[in-house]
């Protein structure tokens, strides 16, 4: 299940939501929560939690249960930045679905342990894989982080 939550005046299409949850399925039956925010929202979290002052266009909170008996606890949080969703589906000449389900996977990646920025290709390639079981093109960390 997708706890979803939406901060911003920009409707969230329900098809979006139901195809988002369809990827989820895919990888883990836990639980997480989805936030939308705005540009300007994402920019103070990235500020106050991460230490950098600049606007992104997803972050993940994954959630620690290690020393604690909790059985399928919860992921975490994926929050999303409307804003940019928005401008990179334009700018790419593709869906707001597809840029949201590539944020999405990106995203819940690193809430099950990936992390592009310290492993060796593993957080790229399941990414990859993920998005094209589903025929979407343009992984994010694919034109982010060049080879």
């Amino acid at each position: 299940m997708i706890h979803f939550l939406n901060q911003t005046n920009i409707s969230i299409d329900s098809e979006i939501l139901s195809f988002l949850t369809t990827i989820k399925n895919t990888i883990t039956e836990s639980e997480l929560e989805l936030v939308i925010v705005d540009k300007n929202e994402i920019r103070r979290l990235n500020k106050e939690f991460l230490n950098k002052d600049y606007e992104t266009d997803v972050l993940s909170f994954p959630l620690d249960f290690s020393g604690i008996n909790v059985e399928n606890p919860p992921l975490g949080s994926i929050i999303i930045s409307i804003d940019s969703a928005m401008q990179i589906a334009k700018k790419l000449n593709h869906s707001l679905k597809d840029e949201m389900a590539i944020l999405f996977t990106h995203g819940l990646l690193h809430l099950l342990g990936f992390d592009h920025e310290i492993d060796n290709g593993e957080h790229r390639t399941k990414e990859r894989e993920m998005l094209d079981n589903f025929g979407i093109k343009n992984p994010l960390i694919d034109r982010t982080f060049k080879d």
